[in-house]
């Protein structure tokens, strides 16, 4: 049996990871403000009226734009305050609700990354029951650090588990274990999960979280250890509930 060791979210796609010390998931749901906003770099087309699965090519994050990783962002959920901090930048605040505030924020990003985006950049907003994720069924993402601890080892240095982007990041598992649960329904905490599939890495994992230096292939690391490029589950939850660090998780029957 694992345990809950952290859980984060992403309110803005590629953009500062915000931990949290509890989450209450709902049926169907995502981790609330998770992926709420993304930034296009060009025009991707996205129609808020009838939301379709985005590629991150299309979008301003670090599998494109490893800058993107030296931008401090944080997000107030109850006032819709946004505030963005980088190097040699005064720092933003705007609520990314009023056009305004959206347009100013896109506006302080291209300043920010210059060369690094291609642009325009825009200010997406999720619509209900819609979130930019990386994959269409992908609602809430799993991190088991017992397999980052295998994949740390074989690389010789320390593996940050924010490299991951995970929603809940679980310890105690046997490395790997978690590819056994493809298909089945894992409880953790109070929610019950069904698991997916897990999640093929990509060039966003090179990049140091705190630095925005692209300086580890982990992709390639993955394949030439372990013969695969997979490091987590991406999950849709079942029954709904409330999950804090602490929190056994493990598999259990699926509920009649």
């Amino acid at each position: 049996m694992g345990r809950v060791k952290s859980i984060w979210r992403y309110p803005i796609k590629g953009f500062t990871p915000e931990r949290l010390s509890s989450v209450a998931l709902d049926v169907g749901g995502h981790v609330p403000f998770d992926r709420l906003y993304a930034v296009e770099d060009g025009p991707c087309g996205f129609d808020p009226a009838a939301p379709q699965h985005i590629s991150k090519q299309k979008l301003t994050v670090l599998a494109k734009i490893a800058a993107v990783a030296r931008i401090r962002t944080s997000y107030d959920d109850a006032t819709g305050q946004l505030r963005a901090e980088a190097p040699n930048a005064a720092p933003f605040s705007g609520d990314l609700d009023d056009p305004k505030g959206a347009d100013a924020f896109a506006s302080w990003l291209a300043d920010t990354l210059r060369e690094e985006a291609r642009g325009p950049l825009r200010v997406l907003t999720s619509p209900p029951a819609y979130r930019f994720m990386d994959h269409p069924q992908g609602y809430v993402s799993i991190i088991s650090l017992e397999s980052l601890k295998a994949l740390e080892a074989q690389v010789g240095r320390p593996v940050d588990p924010l490299r991951m982007r995970g929603n809940l990041y679980v310890e105690g598992w046997p490395a790997w274990a978690e590819d056994a649960f493809v298909g089945e329904t894992l409880q953790i905490g109070g929610a019950r999960l069904k698991i997916v599939k897990t999640i093929t890495r990509c060039v966003a994992t090179h990049v140091d979280p705190m630095t925005g230096e692209r300086d580890m292939d982990l992709v390639r690391a993955l394949y030439d250890v372990f013969g695969h490029t997979h490091c987590g589950l991406y999950a849709q939850v079942e029954t709904g509930g409330v999950i804090a660090p602490g929190d056994a998780a493990g598999p259990t029957d699926p509920v009649p």
